[in-house]
């Protein structure tokens, strides 16, 4: 059975239908901001910076945006070339699966599924302690944290319940504001010459990662740790490719956009903040009792306090903004393996008018507030504790999937696809490989210091653990369908869009583990209906079952 024999679509229809997601309802810089989205500029600028410059590499912490840009372009210029002929919201799930394997997919698919939904809650945590925070200082209003949390995550559900197109223009919205108000403050440092020591461009040389500018010991790792974690979610552009317009075409060019223009952007930023602080004082304010004044001394210095009220409410409209673009990330991998499958049946089901996965989307939803009520009532404080723990929890499985994941682009290609050149399938997932691994080293040995106070949980110390038990997991279900349903076994990680972006594709590249009665019945089914889609698999179960009766 060839693939184009095997392979099936769905018919073309308008708008939507139950379990396919709205097709062509995102263009290119809709996925460039909802991918931005994920990394939050404002959050992780204001709250990784100044770790970075008081605990890191001091006054050299720019510098290590431009190593991440650099290693993290690289690694995109792989991840890009496999999503040219891969469109699947299943991202790590389906590479990893199509290169080394549904066993190892399954299980890294079960950690990645989790890093986002984590995510979810914790950006919802310094969502909630930014709000407090601005109400407080500029309302007078003293309103619990957990407020804010459950809060948030309802108006996220509501929000993401409608089509994608809709929750794009909000996240746009709230993007623009963000980036305006942290480019407010660059620009005015930069057109005033810096603060008392100028504008430091000696912070820009790449040797001073290694160096501790200011500090008495350098901790490179941590600085690096930190400068990669910022980037997080810049992947989730894949996931974007069954509901965006030509994903072949827009989906690489919104991943190098994101990834490469992140970084310039993040550098700029991190110097200005340095240089409008001068050396010895940015230092002194990142160790202090409130590290974002690393960010309002200069706003207020160069620009004007009005604009400093202003970035208090952006924090958090732009916490809320990383929350939401999460939310939709992780709804959408419960989605691709609910449709398979593996998961719940009933998440792979969407919207019949939006096209939305909006089962997985409430579940999500409920999952996210379970976590927020879990902390709150054992007492936690949203910002060290819920923000800093959920958020190295998810960044711990995410960081070794995207290591997995150029193995799986090297392997994957060294049989598919020969025409590709050598750059794109072989030297950039080798160095994009070996770049991320240095990082997952890097976050392991500085695992204690990223998380801070937090480290002493007991949650935190379990964290090795949930993640080999999450790729434990995975593969002990993958291995259990091979044996007992291998149809279902088949379509793990292979759920991708049809060229032509009118269905999706159960894609049987690699047919070895089928039996013959399981290839009869598949031809039959061929020959019937001219097509092998998902919904054709009941009737397949039943039809071996009829044969297995017959024996």
């Amino acid at each position: 059975m060839s693939r184009q024999s095997t392979g099936a679509k769905a018919p073309s229809t308008q708008g939507s239908q139950p379990g396919k997601l709205k097709a062509n309802s995102l263009g290119l810089w809709d996925v460039v901001f909802m991918a931005v989205a994920t990394s939050a500029p404002i959050t992780v600028m204001s709250g990784n910076v100044p770790i970075s410059v008081g605990y890191g590499v001091g006054t050299g912490t720019p510098a290590t945006y431009i190593w991440a840009t650099v290693i993290l372009s690289v690694f995109a210029v792989a991840y890009v070339t496999m999503a040219r002929y891969v469109t699947s919201t299943a991202a790590f799930y389906g590479f990893i699966s199509r290169g080394l394997g549904r066993v190892f997919g399954l299980g890294t698919g079960y950690m990645v599924t989790f890093s986002y939904i984590v995510f979810e809650a914790s950006i919802i945590g310094i969502f909630s302690y930014f709000g407090q925070l601005a109400f407080k200082d500029q309302l007078g209003l003293d309103i619990n944290w957990v407020v804010f949390a459950v809060g948030g995550l309802v108006l996220i559900g509501m929000l993401t319940y409608f089509e994608i197109s809709m929750a794009a223009k909000i996240l746009t919205l709230l993007l623009a504001t963000e980036i305006g108000i942290l480019a407010v403050m660059a620009f005015g440092v930069l057109f005033n010459g810096g603060g008392p020591d100028g504008l430091m461009p000696e912070t820009l040389n790449p040797v001073n990662v290694f160096l501790p500018n200011g500090l008495q010991v350098a901790a490179p790792g941590l600085a690096m740790f930190i400068a990669f974690w910022s980037w997080t979610g810049f992947e989730s552009t894949v996931m974007y490719g069954e509901e965006s317009k030509n994903p072949k075409k827009i989906i690489p060019i919104a991943t190098m956009i994101a990834v490469t223009g992140v970084g310039v952007f993040y550098t700029f930023v991190s110097w200005m903040s340095v240089a409008g602080n001068g050396g010895a004082q940015a230092i002194a304010l990142a160790q202090s009792d409130n590290p974002l004044d690393m960010f309002f001394h200069p706003t207020d210095v160069f620009v004007g306090h009005g604009w400093v009220l202003v970035m208090e409410w952006l924090m958090m409209t732009g916490s809320f903004a990383c929350a939401m673009a999460f939310h939709n990330a992780a709804a959408r991998y419960m989605y691709s393996l609910g449709r398979e499958g593996v998961l719940p049946a009933a998440l792979g089901k969407t919207h019949k008018k939006h096209g939305s996965p909006h089962i997985a989307s409430f579940v999500q939803t409920g999952i996210a507030i379970l976590w927020i009520l879990g902390f709150f009532f054992l007492n936690q404080d949203p910002y060290t504790d819920l923000f800093t723990i959920l958020a190295v929890l998810g960044t711990f499985s995410l960081l070794i999937v995207q290591t997995i994941t150029m193995a799986a682009v090297f392997n994957y290609f060294r049989h598919n696809h020969p025409e590709e050149k050598m750059w794109r399938t072989k030297v950039a997932p080798i160095l994009g490989g070996v770049g991320m691994l240095c990082v997952v080293i890097m976050m392991i040995t500085n695992l204690d210091t990223a998380a801070g106070p937090a480290a002493s949980s007991l949650l935190f110390k379990l964290i090795p653990y949930i993640t080999a038990g999450l790729f434990i997991v995975g593969a002990g279900q993958a291995l259990y369908l091979r044996k007992t349903n291998p149809i279902k076994y088949e379509s793990i990680g292979h759920v991708v869009l049809a060229d032509d972006a009118h269905g999706l594709l159960l894609d049987e590249q690699d047919v070895t583990h089928l039996s013959p009665v399981e290839l009869s019945v598949a031809k039959a089914l061929e020959e019937t209906h001219g097509k092998l889609t998902l919904r054709d698999e009941l009737e397949l179960e039943r039809e071996l079952e009829r044969e297995e009766d017959l024996r």
